[in-house]
């Protein structure tokens, strides 16, 4: 057997610079890598050494790096990932929040913190954090709950096992999620005889797990009983890339869809069959679909509660469940009957054995009547008053106005989620949000992976400034790089979102707007002096009329754009909306007859949730 003497370091990258989509792409495209002492001489050197082969990208913060790679691979539909380098210590800790990110949503990136040594000599090394009764612990440890898989490199030849084992996670359709491979950083350095076979470009394949054929003829039958039946689309149909396969099964069979943020943009919003959100952010006309269904076929999604209303929605009498999900886990959730398969061939399959079959009339009117709704509450204000400020249906109508089929709405967290689920009109593929994990923080570093996945799309990141206070760095990034993208800040002077939910749940305003904060002034935050400062162009919209001019002026830019747009915290997404409620506990002890309430109409809720079939 002929061998290749390198080091550990040498060996990881040049493995991972030939493992190979079936399109000929490298499946690890880059390395995100902030350098330390745990990782700067062994991995650095490697990353160095390899160049082109295997790209290094410099970011700002390793959570932030991370968000970039997580939102890449999302955009790409879990065909092709990155790689994210750090040091032990603070930056490995940083990874937690993004890996947990990446796990909930099911998404690949392969995390490479560095670690202690493992030879102990110089033990504690700068950084490491002890534990003081088991010395195999250290800071990434923390990252094992939030990873899909996990292992720590403790000699060279490991990699031999743990490498492959790290892209099978990253490309299983069914355990798909963030590996993390801690790498000591003296292994690092040390070298091995690693056999040259090892380094030969292998392709990897993302399977299609087809059903059990006795699942298809259950689910089948459920549907071919059934007189009210909805679909419930998830993010699965679009890893999938079943959106097709989806519009035709709804449309042949008389099954209307309702949308999951993950979901939504699968099939375009003009497509009939779309009715719209569903869940707590739902529309009116979705929510009527799910309220009255008899079955529910969740496709390629996890039911989180927000989609189901923390399971109060799906209310009808002797309604049944059906998931048709690749991984057992969300399939059999709630007593579902499971079909565990890959979206597309499980629809396809289900169409056959439907044959003709059409379920009963629906209400196709109350789409028409949800969607009149919502253009009457986004249009711009006719009347400006003396304080005036827009709301943020109505900053999502400026943009909606002036978007294009190549135009992509990405958010991650606070009011404009729920907003742009249920307001934002996208053509396919036109949506992008991080609402499994609800990250503020996201938002600017996942335009970045958006926009470095699909450069022929016009990128709109919606953000509020209380996001884009917690981590706005990769913006320097993207102006370094130049990757253009448009942001649009809507500025309401704190956490308007949970303010909202404060009042909702009988509290007092407190703590999230500025206003209700221990402070000696409220603060004057110059956001466009701020981004200006990273190298983005920068601008001040002066109302919703010039914010759709700043909009359309920001395509013929090579670096990205922030326009900042005061805004009215007070409004919710507001009309079209079914307004479903949302299991957030009220405290049982009211101080307050508001609080009281709140406690009563709270109860009143939690009775009418239905947690098992």
């Amino acid at each position: 057997m002929s061998t290749i003497r390198l080091t550990a370091a040498q060996a990881m990258v040049r493995y991972l610079s030939v493992q190979m989509t079936e399109e000929g792409d490298r499946f690890i495209e880059g390395v995100w890598a902030i350098f330390g002492h745990g990782n700067v001489a062994g991995l650095g050197e490697a990353l160095e050494g390899i160049g082109d082969a295997l790209p290094t990208w410099r970011g700002q913060n390793e959570q932030t790096m991370a968000h970039t790679a997580i939102a890449y691979a999302k955009a790409k539909k879990r065909r092709r990932a990155h790689a994210v380098t750090s040091s032990i210590g603070p930056g490995a800790t940083n990874l937690v929040t993004a890996a947990a990110l990446a796990h909930v949503n099911r998404l690949p990136v392969l995390l490479i913190p560095g670690d202690a040594f493992a030879n102990r000599r110089p033990d504690p090394v700068l950084q490491q954090v002890e534990d003081f009764e088991d010395g195999s612990l250290s800071a990434n440890d923390c990252l094992r709950p939030v990873s899909k898989y996990f292992d720590r490199i403790y000699r060279p030849e490991q990699l031999l096992t743990a490498l492959p084992r790290a892209i099978r996670v990253m490309t299983d359709p069914a355990n798909c999620g963030p590996v993390t491979l801690a790498f000591c950083q003296d292994v690092q350095a040390e070298a091995y005889d690693y056999p040259e076979e090892f380094f030969e470009p292998r392709i990897w394949r993302i399977r299609r797990p087809e059903p059990d054929r006795r699942d298809v003829e259950d689910v089948a039958h459920l549907i071919r009983t059934s007189t009210r039946p909805v679909i419930v689309c998830g993010g699965g149909v679009i890893y999938s890339e079943a959106e097709s396969t989806l519009a035709d099964f709804a449309t042949r069979h008389g099954v209307p869809v309702v949308e999951t943020q993950a979901g939504k943009s699968a099939l375009a919003q003009a497509h009939p069959m779309n009715f719209g959100a569903a869940g707590v952010d739902g529309s009116a006309s979705a929510n009527e679909l799910c309220a009255n269904a008899d079955l529910v076929i969740g496709v390629g999604t996890r039911f989180q509660d927000f989609t189901t209303g923390s399971w109060a929605l799906f209310g009808k009498s002797g309604r049944r469940l059906v998931s048709i999900n690749t991984q057992a886990y969300d399939a059999d959730k709630h007593g579902a009957v499971g079909l565990i398969s890959d979206a597309k061939v499980a629809l396809e399959e289900l169409s056959r054995r439907l044959g003709s079959f059409k379920a009963s009339s629906f209400n196709s009117k109350s789409r028409t009547v949800w969607l009149s709704k919502v253009d009457a509450h986004c249009a711009a204000p006719e009347r400006k008053p003396e304080g005036f400020l827009p709301t943020d249906a109505q900053v999502i109508g400026a943009v909606q106005r002036v978007s294009t089929e190549k135009t992509i709405a990405m958010c991650a967290a606070g009011t404009m989620p729920g907003a742009l689920k249920l307001l934002w009109q996208p053509a396919q593929g036109g949506y992008h949000m991080e609402y499994g994990y609800s990250c503020m923080g996201y938002e600017l570093a996942g335009a970045l992976g958006i926009k470095l996945a699909m450069p022929e799309r016009e990128v709109v990141c919606f953000v509020g400034d209380g996001s884009y206070m917690m981590a706005n760095s990769e913006l320097a990034t993207a102006v370094m790089r130049r990757i253009p993208f448009t942001v649009v800040m809507t500025d309401n002077r704190g956490y308007g979102c949970i303010n909202r939910l404060q009042i909702h749940c009988g509290g007092e305003e407190f703590n999230n707007l500025y206003k209700d904060c221990a402070i000696e002034a409220q603060p004057e935050i110059d956001f466009v002096a701020h981004a200006a400062s990273m190298g983005a162009h920068a601008v001040k919209a002066k109302n919703i009329a010039d914010l759709e001019v700043q909009i359309v002026e920001a395509r013929g830019r090579d670096r990205p754009t922030v326009i900042v747009i005061d805004t009215d915290p007070k409004p919710g997404p507001g009309e079209g909306g079914g307004g479903f409620w949302w299991d957030v506990a009220v405290p049982e002890i009211a101080r307050t007859q508001k609080s009281g309430a709140a406690r009563a109409r709270y109860e009143q809720h939690m009775r009418s949730q239905n947690l098992v079939n």
